[in-house]
C-alpha cells in the first residue's frame, strides 16, 4: 500500500473509531471490563449507611469519632488483541473485506481501552506468530497498531488459533483482558489452548465472517481458490448437493466453535462483514455488564 493511501486509511479509521469509543463505547467498555480489584483511596467521616467493616479504628481512636476507609476500583487494565492475519481475511464478497472490518473492530476496542487509561497490545498470528506488539498507552501507540492492521504483510497464510493462544498464555504473565478476532476458519482443534488461556485471562472471541462463507448462489461452474493453501478447484454450483455440502460445512464448523467457547467460558459475538459491528459490540459489552 502506498504511504499516502495508508495515511488516509489510518486517519479515516481513527476518526470513525475514536468517535465511537468516546461517544458510545467508553461507558459500556468501562462497565463490562472491570479493573483488577479495589484499592484504598482515602479516609472520611462515617456516614449513616456505611458498612461498619470499613471503619478505620486507628483514625477513629485518634479523632474520637468514627472514620471509614474509602476504596475505588483499581481501573487500569492490560488489553491484548489477538488478530488473525491468515489468507482468508482477504476475502470479501458481501460488504467489506474481512480485514477491513477486523481493523475497525480492533481499532474501536483499542481507542476504548485508552479512553479508560488501559494499556493495549497486539499479537498478529497466522499458522505462526507473525508479530508481537507489547502493551503500551497513548494515541501514537494506537495509530501504530492501526497502521500495522492495515499494512502488515504476514509471512504465512494458514491459521492456527491454538498456537496463537499458547503463545499468548506463555508471553503474558499477568492477567489481561483479551480479544481474539478471527473468522475462526481453522481445521485444527484449539479447545485445550483456549481453555488454558481463558482460565488465566479474561478472553472474548469476536468472529468476523462473510455471508458468502456460509452459502453460495447457483451461478453454474465456478472456480474457487483457497486463500490459505492457494489450491484451486472448479465446482458446479447448479448442483443442490454442492450448495448443501457448503452449508453443512459451515454449520458444523460454527457448532464446533460455539461449543468450544461455551465449554471454555469465553464470551463471544459473531459479526458479518455487511452488518453494523457497533450493535454487536454494544450487545456484547452490555451482556457482560449485566452479569
Amino acid at each position: 500500500m502506498e504511504a499516502s493511501e495508508l495515511i488516509k486509511k489510518v486517519r479515516k479509521i481513527e476518526i470513525k473509531t475514536r468517535g465511537l469509543s468516546q461517544n458510545i463505547f467508553a461507558g459500556e467498555y468501562h462497565t463490562a471490563f472491570k479493573g483488577r480489584g479495589m484499592t484504598f483511596a482515602e479516609v472520611r467521616e462515617y456516614q449513616y449507611g456505611d458498612d461498619i467493616r470499613d471503619i478505620d479504628w486507628n483514625v477513629t481512636a485518634r479523632h474520637n469519632h468514627p472514620y471509614v476507609k474509602v476504596y475505588e476500583e483499581e481501573r487500569e487494565l492490560t488489553v491484548m488483541l489477538l488478530v488473525d492475519m491468515s489468507g482468508s481475511r482477504l476475502f470479501g464478497a458481501i460488504g467489506e473485506e474481512k480485514r477491513e472490518m477486523i481493523a475497525e473492530v480492533a481499532a474501536t476496542i483499542a481507542f476504548s481501552a485508552i479512553q479508560n487509561n488501559d494499556k493495549i497490545g497486539v499479537i498478529f498470528f497466522s499458522d505462526r506468530i507473525e508479530k508481537f506488539i507489547p502493551p503500551k498507552k497513548g494515541r501514537k501507540h494506537i495509530l501504530f497498531i492501526i497502521r500495522e492492521l492495515l499494512d502488515f504483510a504476514p509471512e504465512s497464510k494458514g491459521t492456527d488459533i491454538g498456537a496463537a493462544l499458547r503463545y499468548f498464555t506463555d508471553a503474558l504473565k499477568k492477567r489481561t483482558t483479551s480479544f481474539l478476532i478471527s473468522d475462526f476458519i481453522d481445521s485444527k482443534d484449539y479447545y485445550t489452548a483456549m481453555s488454558v488461556a481463558s482460565n488465566k485471562h479474561d478472553l472474548t472471541g469476536i468472529q468476523i465472517y462473510d455471508k458468502r462463507d456460509t452459502q453460495i448462489p447457483d451461478v453454474g461452474l465456478l472456480r474457487l481458490k483457497d486463500l490459505e493453501s492457494g489450491k484451486e478447484r472448479w465446482i458446479d454450483t447448479s448442483l443442490s448437493s454442492t450448495r448443501k455440502a457448503l452449508g453443512k460445512w459451515w454449520y458444523d464448523r460454527q457448532q464446533t466453535m460455539t461449543e468450544t467457547m461455551k465449554r471454555c467460558r469465553v464470551d463471544s459475538t459473531t459479526i458479518a462483514t455487511d452488518e453494523d459491528y457497533v450493535k454487536a459490540l454494544m450487545a456484547l459489552f452490555r451482556k457482560r455488564a449485566a452479569r
